[in-house]
């Protein structure tokens, strides 16, 4: 786990409001995520976490509040336009194409790029070969690197809940992002497979140069991997800091015991 050298925030979020009929998910929020370190969001079940991930991913519309990303801002953006920018995320729940394969659905997050006109796709040209052929490569570096070559050709039903959530880390990684967004990405997974992920999260950051963003419950992984921890409650930030500063924070301890 390296510390970040201080620089401009590559995201920035300025008082940010999120509600649902009357029920404040995110009240007045404020943070900054660095570049090339890697955050752990945590807090206690309904504390605005995802609703946080939602609305910087723009799967939700903000109520108030600005969220800008190296400058631009996000608000003023549809929400396709969000995975251009070099932003790419995991969700909760696997959303993965059950019927195809892995190769297929890692190919899918090929979908920012470039996929030529639809005349060199009705008339299969060379120019058309060659963006597969630069896909597929960048695809296959995501096997390697998080050993898929296994799985490569088979169908996601068949697979195990650990090899599946791998397959939606990879392809969140096909995407180049500058920017990983992770829910809760050991959730479900044992203990060994909670020990891998932590690697392949500081292997993301460290090797491949993206900055790691996760929502978690498993203290273990963010003890593990995270340079800074922000904790929320009720929508609000409620401590921030190193993760054994945080963890062992009056505030916290209350917040998840109810005292």
């Amino acid at each position: 786990m390296n510390t970040p050298i201080a620089t401009s925030p590559l995201l920035t979020v300025e008082k940010l409001s999120l509600t649902f009929g009357g029920v404040q998910a995110i009240a007045d929020l404020s943070l900054e995520v660095r570049p090339g370190e890697v955050l752990a969001v945590i807090g206690p079940n309904g504390a605005g976490k995802t609703s946080l991930l939602n609305a910087v991913t723009r799967v939700f519309d903000p109520s108030g509040g600005h969220i800008r990303f190296k400058g631009q801002d996000l608000t003023a953006l549809q929400r396709h336009q969000i995975a251009n920018l070099g932003i790419a995320r995991t969700f909760q729940n696997i959303e993965l194409f059950e019927a195809a394969t892995v190769l297929d659905n890692l190919l899918l997050g090929r979908h920012r790029f470039f996929q030529g006109h639809w005349w060199q796709q009705v008339l299969r040209t060379p120019a058309l070969t060659r963006l597969e052929e630069a896909a597929l490569a960048e695809v296959e570096k995501v096997i390697d690197f998080l050993d898929l070559t296994p799985w490569r050709h088979a169908p996601i039903a068949g697979l195990p809940y650990g090899v599946r959530k791998v397959v939606e880390l990879g392809r969140a990684l096909c995407a180049q992002p500058e920017l990983l967004f992770l829910d809760e990405p050991a959730s479900g997974l044992n203990p060994e497979e909670t020990r891998e992920l932590a690697f392949w999260i500081d292997d993301i950051r460290s090797e491949l140069g993206i900055t790691v963003v996760m929502v978690e419950h498993d203290m273990s992984l963010v003890s593990a991997v995270a340079d800074r921890v922000i904790c929320m409650a009720q929508g609000r930030v409620l401590a921030e800091g190193s993760p054994t500063d945080v963890q062992s924070h009056p505030a916290v301890v209350a917040a998840y015991l109810g005292a």
